[in-house]
């Protein structure tokens, strides 16, 4: 009964009694999750490391290659003039001018004149298979995996980000919502006594000074609505744009009078273990003594074998050939340039692990005085219900006075002030604590 009472009055707070579109906290930050462009990109970037994973994967088999060429000269590409008198000895002569005619041997007295490979056509498929690359291609698959793993904790941290920023913007609209409330309990109380006062300036009892306050009371009072009602407007915008509704004229429900459960402290040193920022901190590290191994290996040397299947027409006929071969491959003068790159990448290792063990304290501390928040805000709502107990008391007693004509009318506008003041608090209260406890829990890794 109470919350269907307390929807109809929201309705009404919100400018309309149209059918509107209701939500509550879980399905806001639900549809947050799914439709802020931050969590859409956060999910981007863990499908761009899977592929940069799957990309240093292939690195494991055969680099697979394949050439082709056709040419045609003007002249041959190798050319070369031979005697052949130069090249027949003596006794090679004598028997040769047995056999042969005296005009032939005159002929051998001429050059000849050869041209090669003036036109011609070559192919060739290799397939290299990396044995010994200085662990690059290992720690390279493993830095990969690295990647995907801090884009999976990014986001659990822009998941952290969007429901902290739902969430404040859903508290920020009840408590404009419930200020709303009590501009109408207030609107209603004013009348009240307008009436009454109405009443006693015209039996002569009372001045009209005294309607005139209650009156400058009322404008006030419905200018504070004009603002509440713009305010509802634009943080409603706002939180559409950022959970991705279409509908900008819904409105929120919760359970005004529910008991807050406030969660239990957590052993700080334990649960920051369990953190996506100290679980990054840790990537970051082990990124570097990655980086670190790899800037090794570009200093040491690589093996590799293969296999090529070749084909040519360079001799003016066909001919193919397949082989087997091996290459290794010594970085020698690298090395002068790369040790001062190794004892860079150890540095940046070294600043990681500090840089851990820093921010692993500021992360406690943070969950601390999260805590410490969390406390603050509990006592300063149960101070709050306290005051709205107090000033409605206090509010009565005033009316009374006023009514046997021992108060001023300024008194009772007064003690009508501080109990709409001691009710704001309240709302604020109670929406500081749900934020409190919010950033608890994250920070907490809960």
């Amino acid at each position: 009964m109470k919350r269907t009472l307390f929807l109809i009055t929201v309705m009404v707070c919100c400018g309309g009694l149209s059918a509107q579109q209701t939500y509550s906290l879980e399905q806001i930050l639900d549809s947050a999750l799914h439709n802020n462009i931050a969590m859409r990109n956060a999910r981007q970037e863990i499908d761009a490391a899977q592929q940069q994973r799957k990309e240093a994967f292939t690195k494991y088999f055969p680099n697979v290659s394949a050439t082709g060429l056709w040419f045609n000269a003007n002249k041959g590409t190798a050319e070369k003039t031979l005697y052949p008198s130069e090249m027949i000895s003596p006794e090679m002569g004598a028997g040769l001018a047995q056999m042969f005619p005296a005009e032939a041997l005159a002929a051998l007295q001429n050059p000849v004149s050869l041209s090669l490979m003036k036109h011609g056509t070559l192919a060739g498929i290799t397939a290299m298979q990396p044995v010994f690359a200085g662990g690059l291609i290992v720690n390279g698959n493993r830095l990969a995996k690295v990647g995907e793993d801090v884009s999976r904790l990014q986001l659990q941290l822009s998941e952290n980000e969007v429901e902290k920023i739902a969430e404040q913007y859903f508290w920020q609209i009840v408590s404009l919502q419930e200020k709303m409330k009590t501009v109408a309990a207030v609107e209603t109380m004013l009348a009240d006594i307008h009436k009454d006062v109405d009443a006693a300036v015209s039996a002569g009892i009372a001045l009209r000074n005294d309607l005139l306050q209650v009156q400058l009371r009322q404008n006030e009072v419905e200018s504070q609505r004009l603002k509440l009602q713009n305010g509802i407007s634009i943080v409603r915008l706002l939180l559409a744009q950022y959970c991705g509704l279409r509908d900008t004229t819904f409105t929120l429900s919760h359970h005004a009078d529910a008991v807050i459960p406030v969660p239990l402290k957590q052993d700080h040193q334990q649960a920051l273990f369990s953190t996506s920022e100290y679980q990054l901190l840790g990537k970051q590290v082990e990124a570097a003594n990655l980086q670190r191994k790899m800037e090794i290996g570009k200093n040491l040397p690589t093996v590799a074998v293969g296999v090529g299947y070749n084909y040519h027409t360079l001799l003016e006929n066909d001919h193919s050939f397949a082989m087997l071969f091996a290459t290794v491959s010594v970085p020698i003068s690298d090395w002068w340039g790369g040790s001062h790159a190794i004892k860079r990448k150890k540095i940046a290792y070294q600043q990681a692990q500090d840089q851990l063990a820093d921010n692993a304290q500021l992360l406690t501390i943070r969950m601390q005085n999260a805590w410490n928040s969390v406390v603050e805000a509990r006592q300063q709502l149960d101070i709050a219900q306290r005051s709205i107990e107090q000033s409605e008391e206090n509010l009565r007693l005033h009316r009374d006075y006023y009514r046997a004509g021992t108060c001023k009318m300024s008194d009772l506008l007064e003690a009508q002030l501080l109990y709409q003041q001691s009710c704001d608090k309240h709302t604020d209260a109670y929406a500081d604590l749900q934020n409190k406890i919010l950033e608890y829990k994250q920070s907490t890794g809960q």
